[in-house]
């Protein structure tokens, strides 16, 4: 007699008489029981089974068939339980791909991206306090969120990750209900998404208060775009929670330290992998094409022989601000979004269980996950090193004049004289 089983699982012989399901399984023996996590089973041909095994603490079995329907049967009620551990091959560690999964990686990447946010902080908090600029002070406002976002996933991420490099806990015993693996994936997508979203958001104020300083829509205050920043986070965090509302699965991931959506081909986890992967993608395009605009803008506009001796040192600054997190992001998200992407369309690669995942993915979904990481990392350098302060050190010509008609040239003199530093806005 052999079971049907459909993930792993860890049985615990409590004595001669007894077993004890430890884990979230089903099983399916001859007469037709259903058995669940923590039901005892006695005197019955699933247990003259499990007591026909070596007498040892634990007995580690694999699946190897999909979960049937549930149904009570016998008086015993079988429910169906999401469970986030899979079958990953952790021998590849003693491989020649162990360097990629070292500790160190961990341990370096986060504590550079930690020191690398908090001066960046510092040096926005420094400038806002500094600024009379209204459009400048509702941009460092996109900028201190974006800090603060990039901030906080390293140190919620980054916690956990260190704390499984540090004490080789077991994810399976130490988180039986999957609720840290849920909680990592989650803040792994909301972590991810809210750069990439608060970059298009950026690009879009800037395209408004360049291309149309004017309009009412321009008149962005330091309340509106903090409000703009929370609504971010809410869209980003109601992504994240899809998979624990049922689209997808949040699942540990090789090398055992981590959890993140699945890359299967079944219809929900495929179905959240496009949503985050497109919503990922649309947001850097978006930001590419709105940015493009806005530099082709401010060059037409400085090329122009009486603006030219009236640079907006602001305006240049955030644009380049924004161009270089723009690169940044590009880089460091895209190979993993169109990898999710091209990994969820594909056909299944033969010879893989149900719920399992092929060696080159598994690796590969490890490496863009580490490029990631660079983007918390280098962001923040945007901030520090293209500043104005530094700007001019490299190109001396830029001088301080803010006036924003000096974009526009053939407005009448008597329209210049009702704009003034302080009224004006990008």
């Amino acid at each position: 007699m052999a079971p049907v089983l459909v993930d792993s699982l860890i049985i615990k012989k409590k004595d001669f008489n007894t077993v004890q399901i430890s884990w979230q399984v089903y099983l399916h023996d001859d007469s037709n029981q259903s058995i669940w996590k923590n039901r005892i089973v006695q005197k019955s041909n699933l247990w003259k089974y499990l007591q026909s095994m070596k007498d040892e603490d634990y007995v580690q079995l694999k699946f190897n068939a999909p979960c049937p329907n549930f149904e009570e049967e016998n008086g015993i009620v079988a429910k169906a339980v999401r469970t986030c551990y899979r079958h990953i091959d952790i021998n590849i560690t003693q491989t020649t791909e162990k360097p990629i999964t070292s500790s160190w990686f961990s341990a370096i990447f986060c504590l550079t991206g930690l020191i690398s946010n908090l001066f960046a902080l510092w040096v926005l908090v420094s400038a806002s306090r500094r600024t009379h600029s209204r459009s400048r002070s509702s941009f460092l406002i996109f900028l201190c969120g974006l800090v603060v976002t990039d901030l906080m996933g390293l140190l919620v991420t980054g916690t956990i990750v260190m704390s499984y490099h540090i004490t080789r806990f077991n994810w399976e015993t130490f988180d039986k209900d999957c609720h840290l693996c849920n909680f990592f994936g989650l803040s792994m997508v909301f972590f991810g998404q809210c750069p990439l979203l608060l970059g298009a958001s950026m690009a879009a104020e800037r395209f408004v208060g360049i291309n149309k300083p004017f309009s009412r829509s321009a008149n962005v205050s330091k309340k509106r775009a903090g409000g703009i920043v929370v609504m971010v986070w809410c869209f980003a965090f109601f992504l994240a929670l899809l998979p624990i509302m049922g689209l997808g699965k949040y699942t540990l991931q090789f090398p055992k330290s981590w959890c993140f959506l699945t890359l299967l081909q079944d219809s929900n986890n495929k179905a959240f992998g496009l949503i985050f992967s497109l919503t990922g993608i649309l947001s850097v395009c978006l930001s590419f094409v709105l940015n493009t605009i806005s530099v082709i803008t401010l060059c037409r506009v400085y090329h122009d022989r009486e603006s030219v001796q009236r640079r907006r040192d602001s305006e240049v600054e955030m644009m380049v601000q924004l161009v270089g997190i723009m690169i940044i992001a590009s880089v460091c998200w895209l190979p993993l979004l169109i990898f999710i992407v091209h990994t969820v369309l594909q056909q299944p690669v033969e010879g893989l269980k149900d719920g399992e995942i092929s060696r080159e993915t598994e690796k590969f979904l490890l490496i863009y996950i580490r490029l990631v990481t660079w983007n918390q990392i280098l962001d923040p350098w945007v901030y520090i090193l293209f500043r104005r302060a530094v700007l001019k050190r490299v190109y001396p010509s830029l001088t301080t004049r803010p006036s924003i008609v000096s974009l526009y040239p053939t407005l009448t003199a008597s329209f210049r004289r009702k704009f003034t530093q302080e009224s004006v806005i990008s």
